[in-house]
């Protein structure tokens, strides 16, 4: 883990749009994950690999993604965007659920 004070430049660098950056950025098999992107995501896209897409963002820290879970609390509805050269467009979606 690296706390990076240019984690801007280094976002941009890999490719994550602006308005999907957020808190954390990983590479792993030279795929792009920004934010609290769900496991099950990851490991799809990774198989799937698909043309055009270099990466997954969920934006911001929705209540209820992964590691951003409260006992108690409700889950908000967010997106996770797939984004590349092609562009970026919803890859999944999660609804609210909880209280």
């Amino acid at each position: 883990m690296i706390d990076d004070a240019r984690r801007n430049a280094y976002q941009g660098r890999l490719g994550v749009p602006q308005n999907l950056a957020s808190c954390h950025t990983a590479v792993i098999n030279g795929l792009v994950f920004e934010g609290h992107v769900p496991i099950a995501d990851m490991k799809r896209i990774l198989r799937e690999r698909p043309r055009g897409v270099t990466g997954l963002a969920v934006s911001g820290m929705p209540m209820g993604s992964p590691g951003m879970e409260v006992p108690g609390n409700r889950r908000a509805a967010y997106v996770v965007t797939a984004f590349g050269p092609a562009g970026t467009r919803v890859y999944a979606r999660y609804v609210a659920r909880g209280l």
